[in-house]
C-alpha cells in the first residue's frame, strides 16, 4: 500500500514537471509561466502562500499571492534575504518579515542566487505533515526549473536586442564611413597631394574631415571634433556636415559662415555640445590660404626650404560653446613653394603609451617637421596609431587631412 501510494506521488510529480516543460517548449510567455506555476503550488501541492523575488538588472517581485501587501512590503530583498544561500526554515530567530511564511528557497543559476521563493502553509489548523514540509524538495526542483526558464528567456531577448543592436552600428558605422572622404577621392593634381585618416574610437564617432572642389582654382577642406564619443557625437557631426555643404561656397565669407554654422549648431544639439573646428578655403594659383580656426588644434604648415613650423590658430570659440561668437578673426598666408599642412584631431596627441607618455603636441611637431612627403608622414602616424590600438592606448577619436603644396613648375 504505501509503496502504490510512492508510486502514485512520484507519478503526479513526474506529470507536473511534463507540464511545466511542454509550458516551456511551447514557448509561452513569462506571466503564463507564472500562472502556471501559481497553479501548480496553490492547486495541486495546496501551498498557501507564496512570493517570488527575481533579480535581473534589479530585484523585482515576480508573484505574490495569499499573503497581504502590509506583511510583503515589510520585506527588503538586500536587508532580509541576500544572506540566505541554502533553504532556510523560518523559525522565531530570523526577523519578524519572514514569520507569515514556512520557508526561503534560493534559487540558484551559475553559482548566483538568481531568485527568492518564500513559501508557506494555510493559517489554519492541519491534519498530518503540512504541505509546505512535504513537498518542499519537489518545490525548489520546480521552482529552478521556473526560474531559470525565465532567465534563459530573458538572456535571450537580451542577445536579440543585442545582435540588432550591432547590426545597427555596423550599418551605421558604414554609412558614416561614406560620408568620409576615402584616399581615393581626396584632391590629387599639379599643385597639392593630399591624405586623410579616420579612426572612430567605437563603431562610429564624433569626429570628421571633409574636402570640397569649388571649381579649378579653389579648394575648401575642414576638420572638426565634436565633444564626447559614441552615437550622440556621431548624430551631430552628420548632422553638421549636410550644413556645412549646404552652406560652404568661395563666395562666402568664413565669418560669416561661422556664425551660420554657430547658429546650427545651437540649434540641433544639447548645451553641454559643442565642436571644435578648423576651415580653410585654398587658392592654387594665388597660393593664398583663407581659414578659421573654432577653437580647434592648430594645424601644422611646414616648409620645406627653411624647416620652419607655423601653427594656424586664429579664428574664434568653439561652435555652439555660446549663443552667438563675440569675435571672429579670418587668418590669411601665402603658403610657400614645397609645404606641407597637417590638421588632426585631439584624439591623435591624446594617445596613451604603456610607459605613461602620451604623443603630445611636440612629439606630433617633431614627427611632422621633416623632409618625408605627406603621404610618408602619414605612414609613420599612423604606424605609432596602430602601436596605440594594439596596446589599447587609444582614448578618443582620431581624425587626420594633410596636404602637400607642390612647388609651381615654371
Amino acid at each position: 500500500m504505501v509503496i502504490k501510494q510512492q508510486s502514485d506521488n512520484s507519478k503526479f510529480k513526474l506529470n507536473l514537471i511534463l507540464k511545466i516543460t511542454q509550458a516551456i517548449n511551447e514557448n509561452l510567455s513569462v506571466d503564463e509561466l507564472l500562472l502556471q506555476y501559481k497553479q501548480i503550488l496553490f492547486d495541486e501541492l495546496k501551498i498557501g502562500k507564496i512570493a517570488v523575488y527575481k533579480f535581473s538588472s534589479r530585484w523585482e517581485k515576480l508573484l505574490v499571492s495569499g499573503i497581504s501587501k502590509e506583511c510583503i512590503d515589510k520585506i527588503k530583498i538586500e536587508k532580509h534575504l541576500c544572506s540566505i544561500s541554502e533553504i532556510t526554515y523560518i523559525s522565531r530567530d530570523l526577523p519578524e518579515v519572514f514569520w507569515s511564511f514556512d520557508f526561503i528557497i534560493p534559487v540558484f543559476h551559475k553559482n548566483s542566487v538568481l531568485a527568492y521563493i518564500l513559501i508557506g502553509d494555510i493559517d489554519e489548523e492541519m491534519e498530518g505533515m503540512s504541505p509546505a514540509i512535504r513537498h518542499l524538495s519537489f518545490i525548489q526542483t520546480i521552482s529552478n526549473i521556473i526560474i531559470v526558464a525565465m532567465e534563459n528567456k530573458r538572456l535571450y531577448k537580451q542577445l536579440l536586442i543585442q545582435e540588432a543592436f550591432k547590426k545597427e552600428m555596423e550599418l551605421a558605422s558604414k554609412i558614416q564611413n561614406l560620408l568620409i572622404p576615402n584616399q581615393s577621392s581626396l584632391p590629387q593634381n599639379q599643385y597639392i597631394s593630399t591624405c586623410g585618416y579616420y579612426q572612430p574610437h567605437f563603431e562610429i564617432g564624433g569626429d570628421y574631415y571633409d574636402f570640397i572642389n569649388f571649381n579649378d582654382q579653389e579648394l575648401g577642406f575642414c576638420i572638426g571634433d565634436v565633444s564626447g564619443k559614441g552615437i550622440p557625437a556621431a548624430l551631430i557631426m552628420s548632422n553638421f556636415q549636410a550644413t556645412l555643404r549646404a552652406l560652404f561656397r568661395p563666395e562666402t565669407p568664413l565669418d560669416k559662415l561661422m556664425v551660420q554654422l554657430n547658429q546650427k549648431v545651437n540649434d540641433n544639439s544639447s548645451s553641454e555640445k559643442f565642436l571644435t573646428f578648423f576651415i580653410g578655403i585654398y587658392n592654387y594659383t594665388t597660393r593664398k590660404l583663407k581659414y578659421v580656426n573654432a577653437s580647434h588644434h592648430p594645424p601644422l604648415l611646414y616648409n620645406f626650404e627653411s624647416g620652419e613650423i607655423t601653427v594656424l590658430k586664429k579664428g574664434c570659440i568653439g561652435l555652439g560653446m555660446l549663443d552667438e561668437i563675440p569675435a571672429i578673426t579670418v587668418g590669411e598666408i601665402t603658403i610657400d613653394e614645397h609645404s606641407k599642412l597637417l590638421c588632426y584631431t585631439d584624439g591623435l596627441i591624446e594617445l596613451e603609451r604603456d610607459d605613461q607618455m602620451e604623443i603630445g603636441a611636440q612629439f606630433l611637431t617633431n614627427m611632422f617637421a621633416t623632409q618625408k612627403s605627406i603621404s610618408d608622414t602619414f605612414k609613420d602616424l599612423i604606424h605609432h596609431i596602430e602601436i596605440g590600438k594594439k596596446n589599447k592606448a587609444v582614448i578618443d577619436d582620431i581624425s587626420l587631412f594633410g596636404i602637400e603644396f607642390k612647388t609651381t613648375q615654371m
